[in-house]
């Protein structure tokens, strides 16, 4: 009878312990897995691009260059120049032509044709001579003609490194400067405003929909917030260009209506969402236990949340703020309309700035291939590339592991 109530048991063996193969679980791990090597490998082959077209940056000599200069010849089709012939068509020849009538008379003839009152002869045609001296003083050997291009490709190396460290972007001139530093300022500038208004909000705004609101009112703030992201950027820049601009040049009656505060606030309407949404998920995943142990002791909701809750997800709301940082960082059109397009070093941030990313989609499509210009604005994108790069790199094996350590009491 007690065998009878006694619950069954059931005996595991080495062999049921293994791991059974199941085909649908290998191919979407395999899956998966090609996958992430294929998103690791296409990053990796666009910054190889990005940077292999700023490459003759960094060479002493354009081989473009000197190709095109040492095929400045006359040129010639077939055997020699001297062997071309008037083309005929069909089996008709020259001396056929002179019997034919282009006009109403049957005995017009073809003659050479005259500008003006004089005829033009072939006897009459001569080389053609550049002031005093002939044809024969004007050639140079090919030799000659690379070194001299050689020479100067040097130079003009050296002068575009040179022009990286001063103030001043004029890439279209007689004397052409890159002038990278006006436009790592201006980058610099818009991004810290952008972050200086746009975390703070996205925080407090994520710390009161996890800490402090009700369920309905978090359900309808935190959709309202993440539909931010799903707007275009042009239209956010655009919005800055209309409304923005106008408004606070009213306020605080500066002189450039589109300036870095204006780019920093449409850039902050950008950033806001991805902050917000990561920041709340960080908030989220705080364990219960620790608010229930601080109201325990007699700690308020307040006091709950910016002294225990806010410190415990650290880590998270330090990646959404990188993540943020990226997104301004990068940004393209909203710093196109709204920032006013002109690199000027200045600390006051109602002046007019120009960012990199600024800088290669308004002058991209208007260079030319394998030029200097095209080669400079490649070698800011791998800037841009690099910059992102040792940001996260950095955010992930260094401060948010310290901090994982800090809050672990390692």
């Amino acid at each position: 009878m007690d065998s009878q109530l006694s619950p069954k048991t059931k005996i595991f063996t080495e062999e049921s312990l293994k791991k059974q193969f199941r085909i649908s679980e290998f191919l979407a791990e395999k899956i998966i897995s090609s996958v992430a090597f294929l998103s690791i490998a296409v990053i990796f082959l666009i910054f190889i691009f990005v940077f292999k077209e700023s490459l003759p940056l960094f060479s002493s000599a354009d081989s473009k260059t000197v190709t095109e200069v040492a095929a400045n010849k006359p040129e010639s089709y077939g055997a020699a120049a001297a062997e071309l012939k008037p083309e005929s068509y069909g089996a008709e020849t020259t001396e056929e032509l002179k019997s034919e009538s282009y006009s109403a008379e049957p005995e017009a003839e073809l003659k050479p044709e005259t500008y003006g009152t004089e005829s033009v002869s072939n006897e009459e045609l001569k080389p053609e001579s550049y002031g005093d001296a002939p044809k024969e003083d004007l050639s140079v050997s090919p030799t000659d003609e690379k070194t001299e291009v050689v020479s100067q490709n040097q130079e003009g190396a050296d002068k575009t490194w040179n022009t990286f460290f001063t103030t001043e972007w004029v890439p279209v001139s007689d004397n052409p400067r890159f002038g990278l530093f006006g436009l790592l300022i201006g980058t610099l500038k818009v991004t810290i405003i952008a972050m200086l208004i746009a975390g703070p909000l996205a925080v407090l705004a994520a710390l009161y929909t996890s800490c402090f609101a009700s369920k309905r009112v978090k359900e309808i703030i935190k959709p309202i917030i993440e539909m931010l992201a799903a707007f275009p950027s042009v239209v956010i820049g655009f919005f800055a260009l209309m409304v923005l601009a106008s408004f606070f040049q009213d306020v605080f009656g500066y002189d450039s209506r589109l300036n870095a505060f204006i780019g920093g606030v449409a850039m902050a309407l950008a950033a806001i969402p991805i902050i917000y949404t990561i920041s709340e998920d960080a908030l989220a995943a705080v364990p219960k236990t620790y608010t229930e142990a601080s109201l325990a002791l007699g700690a308020s909701k307040w006091q709950t949340a910016f002294f225990v809750i806010l410190p415990a997800a650290t880590p998270g709301i330090f990646a959404a703020l990188l993540l943020g940082i990226g997104r301004v960082f990068g940004e393209t059109m909203i710093a196109l309309m709204a920032t006013g397009n002109a690199a000027l070093v200045s600390a006051n941030p109602f002046e007019s700035v120009r960012t990199f990313a600024a800088t290669i989609g308004s002058e991209m499509a208007e260079t030319v291939f394998g030029e200097t210009h095209y080669s400079v604005l490649f070698f800011i994108g791998s800037l841009l590339f690099i910059f992102s790069f040792a940001l996260n790199a950095v955010a992930e094996f260094y401060v948010k592991g310290k901090l994982l350590k800090k809050f672990q009491g390692k």
